[in-house]
């Protein structure tokens, strides 16, 4: 009798906690488009693109724009959490677009967890942030998940602050600083740090949070590159020079270029936290580099459309 094959390991995931919705689009040419995206969602897509296996945890209806979300999600090997599709209906986000290509956004969202979320055991990093990390009811359950994932996982984070949601910097701030310090890793924008310190010098800012707990801290300063801050290291990347499209999910493929980088380095794990934490700089800039370069390819596609794997690798 032929014995039994011994079991494969699960291959690593990443669980990313947060909204996935419609994104309706008024160019500034007057045209009108309709396209799934989300903060954590275009993370998680970010990430399946790079070829990570990644599972969003999400709350999105069974109508059609949840199907189109779900469809959206499979084309690019994301999987959707158990429990994601309980939501009465699929929320919708308005964004308008300037003549430079820059987005403000109304929302018409609701933001809750599943009753009993399950944090897979071969999870080794959660992501979370923007309308997720505050909104209740749901902000109480992401707090809740990130808790019980610290002990196997690395948790990251990016504010990515919706002002017409998220109320005034002082009612919003306490919130930020607190899952900034529960943080590994945090990626925030110029533009949110300015919205939650109004007229504060950012590598203080940037310095502060970083001593408050995480092991990097990346501002990213849109076509002018990014910073990133360790205990040992201050150091910038340029951005790439493209035509921009628009800048929809550019920070989100920057993020999730960021985990992908990270996983590439072996840093991501509970297991790996102190290696996090002495990166080198070498090491942390080819990861920004990737991350400058993937943000560049979505700025110059319309909508949140970042590149796969293999538009990084030169061809020869």
């Amino acid at each position: 009798m032929t014995p039994p094959s011994p079991q494969q390991p699960a291959e690593p995931l990443a669980l990313v906690v947060g909204e996935a919705l419609i994104d309706v689009v008024h160019r500034a040419d007057g045209s009108v488009d309709e396209h799934p995206g989300g903060s954590p969602a275009n993370v998680a897509l970010t990430l399946g693109r790079l070829d990570r296996r990644a599972q969003l945890l999400a709350w999105i209806g069974t109508d059609s724009y949840g199907d189109r979300i779900r469809s959206w999600l499979s084309g690019s090997h994301v999987e959707l959490a158990p429990g994601s599709d309980g939501a009465a209906s699929t929320s919708i986000a308005t964004a308008h677009l300037g003549a430079d290509g820059g987005a403000t956004y109304d929302f018409d969202l609701t933001w809750a967890l599943p009753a009993d979320v399950v944090i897979p055991d071969e999870t080794v990093v959660v992501h979370t942030g923007s309308i997720a990390a505050v909104l209740e009811p749901g902000a109480a359950g992401v707090r809740r998940v990130l808790a019980a994932a610290r002990p196997r996982a690395t948790v990251t984070y990016d504010p990515n602050i919706r002002p017409t949601l998220m109320g005034q910097p002082g009612d919003v701030r306490p919130v930020v600083e607190s899952l900034v310090a529960g943080a590994d890793v945090v990626k925030v924008s110029d533009e949110d740090l300015h919205w939650l310190y109004p007229g504060a010098d950012l590598d203080v800012v940037a310095t502060r949070w970083q001593r408050s707990g995480p092991a990097v801290v990346v501002v990213t300063y849109g076509g002018d590159g990014a910073v990133a801050v360790t205990a040992d290291h201050r150091l910038e990347v340029a951005a790439p020079r493209v035509e921009v499209a628009d800048t929809v999910g550019a920070g989100d493929s920057f993020m999730g270029a960021l985990l992908h980088g990270l996983w590439s380095a072996g840093l991501l794990g509970a297991a790996h936290r102190a290696q996090l934490a002495a990166i080198d700089e070498a090491t942390l800039t080819a990861v920004l580099e990737q991350c400058v370069k993937v943000a560049a390819i979505t700025v110059s596609r319309a909508g949140a459309n970042p590149p796969r794997l293999r538009e990084l690798t030169p061809t020869v």
